[in-house]
């Protein structure tokens, strides 16, 4: 299409062939020139889009503090457009781009007023904040994709979620690491839920944020069943100086459901009280999560649980958790009050798709008998949506013929009986 032909006042500024060609940015639709066009040196528009992709790209929408990074890109994004509008008068770039900017800020609650974010790696590179500093590293490397990380969630009898995204359920009775890395330690112990029965259950879990450079001093917290602090174990609820503050805890739901965000390694932490028992979720940048010594290779979250403390199907194990023979049909109760049906339908009405979440809540529910165990695993799933970067890893489901893989003996059985 000739740009004669759409803007003929503008000619004598800008004559060439137009197209613009949409490029999906993650978080909206940016268009950038294509074809033949040569816009004059006084237009920076496409200039203007390459610094808000530049400063936007690193960012995930699931780490605290995202929308106030955000804005801040789209308020420096909108000035620079603005800077350039009198030179881009006609181009059709320059107005896409415009209105883009209109909708993002809508769509994101973002005010017109407000700090913005510079261009100058030096100004926006900010030592206790990660995602700053990352993406700064790899752009200045020449790379354009952001940072990648990982999930572990522990819940229940206990089920673990390694970083791997592979299912487990364990014995692991005592005390175990979850993670133990350079950065950050998490250790969880579990006891027997109910005698006769291999299943455990997680009652208490330590933290500690190992000490980093200047942006934070070591912290540790720990939580038991029935004490879930709002605090590490020194009183304080944040680490680090300044306003903004590098690692802090806060409190959702008193005494059930704290939150820990540490900036300075780009990680988030949830552990949640549901009836007597502990759970725990985590996200962690991979680079940070696999900065490990090789001394410290026993990390639940990286490698699993041993092959001597997981529950497998196949190998007689399922009258060996459940402390005597489970009759081959639905209707015998597995423990008082519930049975393969009734265990099925109460987990069913929480989690409506029957995943590998589904199949923890029916198994924990036969195994000790506690109804609260219920909800662990729908809080699990909905930390998972919280946390994990990858939506369509969000729901784990078994292949069928093939129960071995998911390291849960008895919901392989129900698998068969009841699904």
């Amino acid at each position: 299409m000739s740009w004669n032909r759409l803007f003929p006042e503008e000619s004598a500024i800008f004559s060439c062939s137009l197209g613009s060609e949409p490029h999906l940015h993650k978080f909206g639709l940016i268009f950038f020139p294509i074809g033949d066009c040569q816009q004059p040196a006084q237009c920076r528009i496409q200039k203007c889009t390459t610094d808000f992709v530049s400063l936007t790209s690193h960012l995930n929408s699931a780490i605290d503090g995202f929308d106030s990074e955000f804005c801040k890109a789209l308020r420096a994004y909108a000035g620079c457009t603005q800077r350039t509008s009198k030179a881009c008068r006609g181009n059709l770039v320059y107005h896409s781009a415009v209105l883009g900017i209109s909708d993002l800020m809508s769509q994101r609650n973002c005010s017109k007023d407000g700090p913005t974010s510079s261009t100058n790696p030096e100004v926006t590179h900010d030592p206790c904040n990660y995602h700053s500093h990352a993406g700064a590293r790899e752009h200045g490397e020449g790379e354009q994709n952001p940072p990648s990380y990982l999930f572990c969630g522990l819940f229940g009898d206990p089920h673990l979620r390694t970083f791997k995204d592979h299912f487990q359920t364990c014995k692991v009775e005592g005390a175990w690491p979850l993670i133990d890395n350079n950065y950050l330690s998490v250790q969880v112990t579990n006891v027997p839920v109910v005698p006769g029965s291999s299943a455990t259950a997680t009652n208490k879990i330590t933290i500690i944020f190992k000490a980093h450079h200047e942006c934070t001093e070591q912290k540790v917290y720990q939580a038991v069943t029935d004490d879930l602090p709002a605090a590490f174990v020194d009183g304080t609820t944040s680490g680090g100086d300044g306003d903004v503050k590098s690692l802090r805890i806060i409190e959702r739901e008193t005494g059930r459901y704290v939150e820990m965000h540490a900036r300075y390694i780009g990680t988030t932490v949830f552990v949640r009280q549901l009836g007597r028992y502990l759970t725990l979720a985590i996200r962690m940048p991979e680079d940070l999560a696999m900065a490990y010594e090789e001394s410290q290779d026993l990390q639940l979250c990286v490698n699993g649980c041993p092959l001597s403390e997981r529950i497998d199907d196949g190998q007689g194990q399922v009258s060996a958790i459940l402390g005597h023979s489970l009759p081959r049909t639905s209707s015998v109760q597995a423990w008082p009050g519930y049975t393969l049906e009734t265990a099925s339908t109460q987990c069913h009405e929480k989690m409506p798709v029957k995943d590998i979440y589904f199949q923890s809540c029916v198994f924990d529910l036969l195994t000790t008998g506690d109804a609260n165990f219920t909800a662990a695993a729908h809080s699990a799933l909905e930390d998972v949506e919280a946390l994990h970067p990858r939506k369509e890893r969000w729901h784990i489901f078994p292949s069928r013929g093939s129960c071995l893989s998911l390291s849960l003996g008895l919901t392989c059985f129900i698998l068969i009986v009841v699904l």
